[in-house]
Order: C-alpha cells, then sequence, then structure tokens
C-alpha cells in the first residue's frame, strides 16, 4: 500500500481521488519515489492538493512523471485545491517537462561515411600542416632578412634541451641497436663462413638506415612531445597573447628557434648513433664472431663508403623538420583545455613517427632513382 504520509488515494465510480498530504520536499524524495512506485490511477481521476503544505521543483518533477508513467490516461487528471504558490511551481515544472524530448541516439553510420570523415580530417590535418610550414619558411626568410631578430638565447636552451641531453639516451639506444643487428647478421654469416661480412652490413645498414630512423624516432618521443607540452602550456596560460600583445612575434619568438634548434641537433646526433651502433658491433663481432677490434676497423675502412654516412646524415634535418613542424604547430594549435592538450601530445609523437617512416621511404625510392 502507498505511504499515507505522502498521499491516500479515495475510489468512486471507477474513479479515484489522489489527495495529497504533508511537505514534499527534496529531503524526503527517495520516500516519496518508494510511494508513488505503487500509484495506478484511472482515467478521469483527480489529484486534490488541498492538503499539501509544501512543494519544491524536485517533488512535482517525482510526481507529475509518476502521473504520466502510471495513470491510465494522464491528460485526463484532474487538479484541485492547489495553492497559488504550489500551483506556479507544478506548472513550470510541467511545461519543462512537456518541452522535453526524448534523446535520440545518435544515427550509426556506415563503414562508407567512417572512411570518408577520417579522409576528410586526414587531409584537413595535412593541409594545417602544409600552411604552417610555409609559414615557418617565410620566418625563416624574414630571420635572414633581419638577422637580429634571432633569439639566440632561446635558440641555446632549446640546442641543449633538443641535442646536449639527449646524447646520453641516443648513444644507449644506438650501441644496443648495433649489437643487436650484428648478432642477428652473424647468425646466419657463421653457417657460410662469411663472418667478416658482418661489418660491411652494420656498417651500411646503420648508417644508411638505421641511426637515423632510431634517432629521429628518439627525438620525436622526447622534443617533439616536448615542444607540443611546452607551446601547449603557453597557450593555455595565455603566454602567447601576452606575446603577441608585447609586439612580438610568436613565429620569431617561439617557433624558428625550436625548429632550428632540432634541424642543427639531429645531425650531430645521427653522428653519434653512427659511432655507437658501429661500437656495439664491434663490441659482439669480438666474442661472437672472433673479429678482433683491428680487423673490425681494417674491413670498416675498406666497406662504409664515405656516401653512405652522407645519406643518413643529409636525411637527419629532412627528419627534424618535420618533427619540429608538427611538434610546434600542434602545440600553437592545441584547444585551450588540459585535455586537449594530452591528447595533442600523443598525437604529436604519432604523426612525428608516420612522418619520419615516409621520409625515409620516399628518401630510399629517390635515391634509388639517383643511383646512390
Amino acid at each position: 500500500m502507498p505511504d499515507t504520509r505522502w498521499f491516500t488515494i479515495d475510489p468512486a465510480d471507477g474513479r479515484a481521488t489522489m489527495r495529497l498530504a504533508g511537505a514534499w520536499r527534496l529531503r524526503d524524495l527517495p520516500e516519496i519515489e518508494t510511494a508513488l512506485a505503487e500509484l495506478v490511477l484511472p482515467a478521469g481521476s483527480t489529484v486534490d492538493a488541498s492538503g499539501l503544505r509544501e512543494v519544491d521543483s524536485a517533488a512535482a518533477l517525482v510526481l507529475l512523471r509518476a502521473l504520466a508513467n502510471r495513470a491510465n490516461d494522464p491528460g485526463s487528471i484532474a487538479w484541485v485545491g492547489l495553492a497559488p504558490a504550489h500551483a506556479r511551481i507544478v506548472d513550470q515544472v510541467r511545461l519543462r517537462l512537456d518541452g522535453a524530448r526524448a534523446l535520440q541516439p545518435a544515427p550509426r553510420s556506415g563503414v562508407l561515411a567512417q572512411v570518408g570523415r577520417q579522409t576528410v580530417a586526414l587531409l584537413e590535418l595535412l593541409g594545417g600542416h602544409v600552411n604552417f610550414l610555409g609559414a615557418t619558411v617565410l620566418g625563416f626568410f624574414e630571420m635572414l632578412l633581419q638577422p637580429h631578430r634571432l633569439r639566440r638565447r632561446e635558440l641555446t636552451v632549446q640546442i641543449e634541451q633538443t641535442g646536449l641531453n639527449a646524447i646520453p639516451v641516443v648513444a644507449l639506444v644506438t650501441m644496443l641497436i648495433g649489437v643487436v643487428f650484428a648478432y642477428l647478421l652473424g647468425l646466419q654469416a657463421e653457417k657460410y663462413g662469411a663472418n667478416i661480412f658482418v661489418v660491411d652490413g652494420v656498417a651500411i645498414g646503420a648508417t644508411r638506415e638505421f641511426a637515423p630512423i632510431i634517432v629521429a624516432v628518439i627525438v620525436a618521443g622526447r622534443s617533439g612531445a616536448a615542444f607540443t607540452a611546452q607551446l601547449g602550456s603557453m597557450r593555455l596560460t595565455e603566454e602567447t597573447d601576452a606575446i603577441r600583445t608585447l609586439g612580438l612575434s610568436p613565429m620569431q619568438v617561439l617557433v624558428i628557434p625550436r625548429v632550428l634548434a632540432l634541424m642543427l641537433a639531429l645531425p650531430l646526433l645521427v653522428f653519434v648513433g653512427d659511432v655507437m651502433s658501429l661500437v656495439g658491433a664491434m663490441a659482439i663481432a669480438g666474442p661472437m664472431l672472433d673479429i678482433t677490434p683491428a680487423a673490425f676497423l681494417t674491413r670498416l675502412r675498406e666497406a662504409l663508403d664515405i656516401r653512405h654516412v652522407f645519406v643518413g646524415l643529409v636525411k637527419a634535418p629532412v627528419f627534424a623538420l618535420a618533427i619540429a613542424v608538427i611538434g610546434v604547430r600542434m602545440g600553437m594549435t592545441v584547444g585551450r583545455d588540459t585535455r586537449a592538450l594530452g591528447a595533442a601530445t600523443t598525437s604529436t609523437v604519432v604523426q612525428s613517427i608516420v612522418a619520419v617512416i615516409l621520409l625515409d621511404a620516399a628518401f630510399a625510392v629517390l635515391l634509388q632513382a639517383l643511383g646512390l
């Protein structure tokens, strides 16, 4: 039976009168909802609110919803005895309840529509990167025409952060890559007694391909993400707006030093990667393949053409430009909330790694066509 503290039901001639009582307030809402759970009103019933002392909007909402869901004909129910103050509350709640519409489930998109949306988003992203690259190139020309605009202190700081501070991790990773590469080649070369040719494979593969790619991936995860996080934080705190207010160019103050620093630092890091990968290969070649360091260096001098080293070093500034442009643009255009900043930082790393791999593939095709 319903809780009589809140209402009573008086049946008469196939109809009923619901007599409200007490104070219907938010604090008693759980009890009111429990009482209304057993409510059943036939069509043409009446709600008598003469015994209602108080009512708020939350309780009125619960009552109106109960009448709409549990009455046989909610539109035929008449209200009597409702005080003017209570009537205003009930009318306002009813007005908003009638105007509310159930949320429609989002239409499910087909595979083709999803592919189309993703393609459009990708094209817009690439277009934004290309536009920003053009703006960066114009910024470089402005700097060349007016060298005093170069922020030398900022450039030095960025070279230290992106270059010098990255040497330990680059050296460690590339040395281990050299060890693994030499080990895998040695396993096969030993079967044919061609141990010495492991030096050829390691030297050419490391300097031409592996060192540039591995170093670029490390820099993408380290410096590219740092650029996005730094500039995104400055955008959140409106520091970039303050720079514009001071009459300075964010391109010259923030973008150019970072792009230039990474383009100067990455070739040096690739050279460190070349040396350390060869050191790692030489370290494993002795105990595994019986190749002494002297024999390793002698064969290295014979097998490694300097053009392979130059190819790897030429790739580095191009990789650096792609990583820096992506990282800086994502930071400069990030949404003004921390969640967007985190997503942009993650996206920068993924985009940079994909860009490095695509550029390396383009270099391979181009160099093959040129006979290099």
